[in-house]
């Protein structure tokens, strides 16, 4: 390498090295005694003193040094020492020859003057040399850099970050910074920031902010955000340091815009068994009536399912409907749905989507065995006024959004209401003619922003549903909820949110028969939960979750009040039940390298029921029932009744073999304190809850994971085959013919046993493109024991049994295919394993009566489901100044009109058991839904 040398300047051209230090030593004499002065003097004019007075000739571009502010007085002092002084906190370096007096300012980096035997059998064009570890120990190597590498397309100079210090040099260094639009000055959020060759990806926060870890040496990056014109820059990492970035609008005209900020979340995250679904996904899948559902788009997701068509609450992996912790906006929803399950109790409009966590969920949720369904409404607008609508056959709907203060504050409005009931009456069945069946609800959603560093949201909720079926009864329940939540930013590394909440759920009865048996029943479960969670990033390898959360539950078991003065119901009020619940959580997601990724996380969860209430003790070694009674105790209003708490693990783990394939493990477990009451094969809106008391014990469940995430095609396609194992302890179960509502003791019906859940999920989903969708299978196992000391508290003989909703294959496929930006259709089709059932396998005749013989619990299945549905979707025309945007949708809902049975039964006619189906849907349902959108 040849070095060309002048005054002031110096040039490295390529194929050269600083062969000239080759020969030299760094061997300063200290000898030379310096006194001058850096006041009121120009850089320009210290440096040439310098050299007058240390004879020493200097090489620097001028342009280095014309920033310096030398303030500094010196006496006796050495070369070396004053320009460590003046240096310090700048890029320059400095090299000294002390034969030929001569001193080298050095932009970022510094001379080696030692070279590896293998030097010159590497070519050329390398970013860096490896220096034999036996002559520098085992540094990183130092960095060179080619001229004539740099060939961006925008050609922007060559950023150099950091000033190199041979002490303390890393393979790998910070960078950091702001980036900004160059119009406005504002900041740009969600920008992803590319290190080409790698899979190293940073995204700015709200602030624009952003930190990246950078391997020592040349680098290119990318940088990309919607709105934004893409750009590259080159940059040389020394050390740590900033790079803030101004970066130009795009004002290109799109074919398709498609948004990919989480592209590669389902192969990086270490959270296995985790799914995000947006409300925008559920628009073109078809769907019974033409109505958007989140949740049933859930059920399309590989291991999730329900126990029938039209049946409340879902199953996940194997678990009860009550096992699913379903928040909304942070507050518990108890029942998400309207209408027994056939539509959901969410605003499509408000909704901005839903993370649902079948593995471990993260540290600060709990309460619950299988999941989290964790529903976020969106932020209004705060520029300007907007909407969205649809009316169909059934149901209408509207969102509006209001800002209260630009770019501060905002207000999103929402509704929907059901008109049924002509469906009913239109039908060919006298009895049905005066049935009713309407629902509605509302919320409101108002964000404010304080500053950058704080802002607050808060949430109202409430639905109602009101069915009658037969002429003497009217059905109701509702739910209402409320939440505010106040994130704020501490200091540079933590944040903290306080979340206060309160949930309702009731349901009533309202009977009006003949005769004098009018009576008006109601049931209520209310929570309110307190919750502060933090997150700290300690460094670049740990990030920390934090926090505690109480819970306060109050439930009325059941009133029934006598209706009308004729009445002759009795009164009757079932104690009402309390308790507390806590937990303290810490969580650590660790990366231990860049292709381990470890989340491991602990809570403590504490939980007492409390008076005022009496309970009763049994005789050891026989069943529950009146007759066993030993004691009654009473417990005065805060008394603690029973406590129940232990330990849970939250801990997964994500190794990345390439930047698009990982593997994934998890195991968590997690304890439940409360419980549904039902023995109906599917969930009903009359189902009571039941808290954990001195007679029922909290339910305990463990689970662990194992899977494989691939993506392809850049990014194009996800694949996953995931496998999981379920233990469950203290589950419930019901006595034949159990009596539950109304029941002061219903201890003496409920049965506690074991279940265990295992199955493989796979799923292929294609993300663009005018063709996409996905295809998801399950083959899974749900089964249950119950061994009790007596004969009365066994089941099967003590063995397992499935599940009422074991359905070892499930199959869905989701496909949408776009002819032109206006027409598109989709399909939606379902195959499942037909659910377990209990089929009569003889009669025998005993003192003159004819008795029916059952088979074990759930030998036999009902037939297997499948379901096709298709639809058309016709958007608008794409003009800019018009009212509003509108699509119209017509879909058909069981194309093939298969009679899927919903339910089994059997009746005995003429001496003979006869077995009968019911359906919801047997024939096709068209429908047409026009939207629109302002």
């Amino acid at each position: 390498m040849t070095l060309f040398l002048r005054p002031h300047s110096f040039f490295l051209k390529k194929g050269s090295l600083l062969t000239i230090f080759l020969m030299v030593q760094l061997t300063f004499s200290q000898n030379t005694s310096i006194t001058i002065s850096g006041d009121s003097k120009t850089p320009s004019e210290f440096f040439a003193e310098l050299e007058d007075k240390s004879n020493y000739t200097f090489f620097y571009l001028d342009d280095w040094i014309e920033d310096l502010e030398i303030k500094e007085n010196f006496v006796d002092a050495s070369i070396s020492e004053i320009l460590d002084t003046i240096l310090s906190g700048t890029t320059l370096n400095f090299y000294l020859l002390e034969e030929e007096k001569r001193v080298f300012l050095l932009q970022n980096t510094v001379v080696y003057d030692q070279l590896p035997p293998s030097f010159y059998q590497q070519n050329d064009s390398m970013a860096s040399v490896q220096i034999a570890s036996e002559s520098r120990g085992n540094l990183p190597p130092p960095t060179f850099y080619n001229d004539e590498v740099s060939q961006t397309a925008q050609k922007l100079p060559v950023v150099r970050i950091g000033r190199a210090d041979e002490q303390n040099l890393k393979s790998t260094y910070q960078l950091s910074g702001k980036v900004i639009n160059a119009q406005t000055g504002a900041p740009i959020p969600d920008l992803a920031i590319r290190v080409r060759g790698s899979g190293r990806v940073a995204v700015t926060n709200e602030q624009g902010e952003y930190e990246l870890v950078l391997p020592a040496g040349y680098n290119l990056i990318s940088t990309s955000a919607m709105g934004i014109r893409d750009s590259e820059r080159e940059i040389i990492m020394y050390n740590n340091g900033t790079l803030d970035l101004q970066l130009q609008e795009s004002l290109e005209q799109l074919q398709e815009v498609v948004v990919e900020a989480d592209a590669v979340s389902n192969v990086e995250d270490a959270v296995s068994g985790s799914e995000e679904i947006s409300s925008e996904e559920s628009k073109d899948i078809p769907l019974v009536l033409g109505e958007r559902n989140i949740l049933e788009v859930a059920k399309a997701l590989p291991g999730i399912s329900s126990a029938g068509e039209g049946a409340t609450g879902l199953n996940v992996r194997g678990g009860k409907t009550d096992q699913n912790l379903v928040l909304l906006d942070d507050a518990v929803i108890y029942n998400p749905t309207h209408f027994f399950g056939i539509f959901q109790a969410l605003n499509p409009f408000t909704t901005e989507k839903v993370n649902i966590y079948k593995g471990a969920p993260p540290v600060e949720f709990g309460g619950r065995l299988s999941s989290v369904l964790d529903i976020e409404t969106k932020n209004g607008d705060t520029e300007k006024i907007s909407g969205e609508g649809s009316i169909g056959p059934v149901t209408g709907n509207l969102a509006l959004e209001f800002p209260i203060k630009k770019d501060t504050s905002s207000l999103v409005v929402g509704a929907r209401g059901a008109y049924a009931d002509w469906i009913l009456k239109a039908l060919d069945e006298e009895s049905l003619n005066n049935s009713e069946a309407s629902f509605f609800d509302g919320i409101i959603k108002y964000h404010h922003k304080f500053s950058e560093n704080s802002e607050i949201r808060g949430t109202a909720y409430y639905s109602k549903d009101n069915f009658s079926i037969t002429s003497d009864s009217l059905y109701n329940y509702s739910n209402r909820l409320g939440s505010v939540r106040w994130a704020h930013k501490l200091n540079e590394k933590s944040t903290g949110v306080l979340t206060a909440s309160n949930s309702n759920y009731n349901f009533g009865i309202d009977y009006e028969g003949e005769g004098n048996s009018n009576f008006e029943l109601d049931y209520t479960i209310n929570e309110s939960e307190l919750r502060y969670k933090l997150n700290t990033r300690l460094n670049e390898t740990h990030t920390l979750d934090y926090g505690l959360s109480a819970k306060y539950y109050g439930v009325e078991p059941g009133n029934v009040e006598p209706k009308g003065p004729n009445s002759n119901v009795e009164r009757i009020s079932i104690d009402k039940e309390q308790a507390l619940e806590g937990a303290l959580f810490i969580g650590d997601e660790f990366k231990v390298s860049e292709k381990l990724l470890l989340n491991v996380g602990a809570r403590y969860a504490f939980y007492a029921a409390m008076g005022e209430a009496t309970q009763n003790t049994y005789q050891e070694g026989a069943p529950r029932s009146e007759s066993t009674v030993q004691d009654t105790i009473s417990y005065d209003s805060g008394e603690f009744i029973k406590t129940y708490g232990g330990p849970e693990a939250r801990v997964s783990a994500r190794y990345l073999f390439t930047p698009d394939f990982s593997v994934k493990a998890s195991f968590n477990n997690s304890y439940q304190f409360i419980h549904t009451l039902s023995n109906n094969t599917t969930v009903s809106p009359i189902d009571t809850w039941k808290l954990s008391d001195l007679n029922i014990k909290p339910q305990k469940g463990y689970q662990a994971t194992f899977g494989f995430f691939k993506n392809l095609n850049d990014n194009m396609y996800e694949l996953s085959l995931e496998g999981y194992y379920k233990q469950m302890d203290d589950v419930l179960d019901f006595k034949t013919g159990a009596d539950l509502l109304l029941n002061e003791n219903v201890e003496t019906e409920v049965l506690q046993g074991e279940g265990k859940a295992y199955g493989v999920e796979f799923l292929l989903k294609k993300n663009r493109g005018d063709f996409n969708g996905w295809l998801s299978y399950t083959y899974s196992r749900s089964k249950y024991r119950f061994d009790g000391d007596t004969s009365e508290e066994r089941i099967n003989n003590g063995e397992f049994f499935p599940s009422n909703f074991d359905k070892p294959h499930d199959l869905s496929v989701i496909a949408n295919y776009k002819f032109t930006r206006r027409y598109s259709v989709s399909m939606n089709f379902v195959y499942q394993t037909g659910r377990p059932i209990t089929y009569p396998v003889g009669t025998f005749r005993f003192n003159n009566a004819d008795y029916v013989t059952f088979s074990d619990r759930n030998k036999f299945r009902i037939p297997d489901y499948y379901r096709l549905d298709l639809g058309i979707n016709i958007e608008g025309n794409h003009k800019k100044n018009k009212l509003a945007h509108s699509f119209i949708t017509i879909q058909v809902y069981n194309v093939l009109g298969r009679n899927n049975p919903y339910s089994v039964f059997f009746v005995t006619e003429d001496g003979e058991v006869k077995a009968l189906q019911s359906s919801i849907f047997g024939v096709p349902i068209p429908s047409i839904t026009y939207n629109f959108k302002f």
